[in-house]
């Protein structure tokens, strides 16, 4: 099993910066790829970034790329989501996620999720 805990949500103003962090336990973080996905009110989740057990690959959904940024540390068993020039937009609870095998390739499949984090950008 794998815990999944993030932090660093809040209410921005648009063309802000946040940054979102998810601490991982209880498995060995460094093996698996991880991503960000969010879903605000009344839609259906997105694809935000994902990151390779690596972190020499990054991936990201088009309505962030160039805006946000995914990264890890793999010795603090940690993931984190730059978001910067932000849009009212961007509002939706943000979801870090694990992806359930050791060194897999895309396309992920992310079994472990955690509980999330609101972010609100005001326009």
């Amino acid at each position: 099993q794998v815990q999944l805990v993030e932090s660093g949500g809040g209410l921005v103003q648009a063309g802000g910066s946040l940054r979102l962090s998810c601490a991982a336990s209880g498995r060995t973080f460094s093996r698996y790829a991880m991503g960000w996905f969010r879903q605000a009110p009344g839609k259906e989740r997105e694809f935000v970034a994902a990151i390779t057990w690596s972190g020499g690959g990054k991936y990201y959904g088009d309505s962030v790329k160039g805006r946000f940024t995914i990264s890890r540390d793999n010795a603090k068993n940690a993931v984190y989501l730059q978001m910067n020039m932000l849009k009212p937009e961007d509002t939706a609870v943000y979801y870090c996620a694990a992806e359930g095998h050791y060194y897999a390739s895309p396309p992920y499949e992310f079994d472990y999720w955690g509980q999330g984090t609101q972010v609100t950008v005001s326009s």
